[in-house]
């Protein structure tokens, strides 16, 4: 059973509301707030599974209270009931920013909440009963060009191989997905097709929507035909996220360039976002004003890593400066391995590892790390030595 809150300052659309969710039977408590965050002694225990947020002509003071409860439980699913049947595109992107996750027009039907409802709990379900939380990762580039996509195919398949677990490789990069020409896959489904359907999308159908690498992991294609995003929403995009979290245990999404406040909501539900660049002056520069962006928008700074891609020994000096200069560290190093990389990128294949020190060594060591594989195992398990010598 769920807890819910209903945020209102109308008694009576709060006692609709409240009907509703008790009469979907799938709540055990619905308590009361109100819109103002004074008002509300709320500690993160407090927070519960679920909010309803009951706006009117006034609805900062309801983002405000959002956004709070977001960073208190990031897990929580926030409903915004819109006093109109369309809502401006406007408070649309207000509210995804503060991680609202659905909206419904009032009244609202009680048949779509007890669907969004359920939809939730099952999943609830699916991630308690002893299995670990799935963690979520999200590659994203500085610029374009800087190398995303390899870094996120890569690192997905050495998760897959060094955890023996459920990886997804999700492919969100815009403005066409290239993660199946990496793998030489030949997908049949792509995540058009899981944003068309998810009125229907669980976790049996989005499993047919993948598919499978000999390495183990399972891929969801990108999009294969750039006006497909004109009907994309971030919503829609952490609704994928959600059913893939609800079937796997470790999820990579290839961002492409960053777009961190317009998918302020997929960014907020990740454990760690990857940061990639190079150490030149476009991408660096892109890089600080995606970090500034990303902090502006109330992003945890612990979650936003570094990668520096295609680094050399002389971008040691000017990656100091870097550092000096955000007050944000280099998280990791990438060797810069062109032939390598491009025999593997022509070939449809990962990237060799077995060179200590290599550019797939590396990738293999931070899979390692981001998977909570030790080192040991990993090098018992690849007959490597030496590989974590950086």
């Amino acid at each position: 059973m769920l807890t819910t809150v209903v945020v209102s300052n109308d008694m009576g659309s709060s006692n609709l509301l409240r009907a509703g969710l008790q009469q979907t039977g799938l709540v055990s408590s619905v308590r009361d707030w109100t819109p103002s965050v004074k008002d509300n002694q709320i500690s993160a225990e407090a927070v519960p599974d679920v909010v309803l947020l009951d706006l009117n002509s006034e609805a900062e003071p309801y983002f405000n209270l959002a956004a709070r409860v977001r960073r208190m439980r990031p897990a929580v699913h926030i409903i915004a009931c819109s006093p109109t049947e369309q809502p401006d595109p406007d408070l649309l992107l207000r509210a995804m920013r503060c991680g609202v996750q659905e909206f419904f027009p009032k009244p609202v039907d009680p048949a779509a909440l007890r669907d969004t409802l359920a939809r939730f709990h099952q999943e609830k379900e699916s991630n308690g009963g002893g299995k670990a939380p799935t963690r979520l990762f999200i590659v994203a580039g500085s610029k374009g060009g800087v190398g995303t996509t390899t870094v996120a195919v890569n690192l997905s398949v050495q998760m897959a191989q060094v955890s023996h677990k459920r990886v997804v490789l999700l492919d969100f990069a815009r403005p066409l997905g290239q993660t199946s020409l990496l793998l030489d896959l030949r997908p049949r489904f792509t995540a058009r097709d899981a944003m068309e359907n998810l009125d229907r999308l669980d976790a049996h159908f989005f499993a047919g929507l993948l598919a499978g690498h000999k390495s183990g992991l399972h891929v969801l294609a990108g999009i294969q035909h750039t006006d497909d995003w004109a009907r994309i929403t971030a919503a829609s995009l952490g609704r994928v996220v959600n059913v893939a979290q609800s079937s796997a245990d470790l999820i990579v999404v290839d961002a492409g360039v960053a777009n961190i406040e317009e998918w302020s909501p997929l960014y907020r539900a990740a454990q760690m976002i990857l940061l990639v660049a190079e150490a030149n002056v476009p991408a660096l520069w892109c890089l600080e004003r995606h970090l500034g962006a990303a902090v502006a928008s109330g992003l945890d700074r612990e979650r936003l890593r570094v990668l520096i891609n295609r680094w050399r020994r002389v971008d040691e000096e000017a990656l100091k400066n870097v550092e000096k200069n955000l007050k944000h560290p280099v998280f990791a190093r990438l060797p810069n391995d062109f032939r390598h990389a491009s025999e593997a990128l022509n070939m449809g294949r990962p990237l060799p590892v077995d060179q200590n020190g290599s550019l797939g060594g590396k990738i293999r060591q931070l899979a390692g790390q981001l998977a909570g594989v030790s080192p040991a195992s990993i090098e018992k398990r690849s007959g490597l030595s030496n590989l974590f010598s950086l």
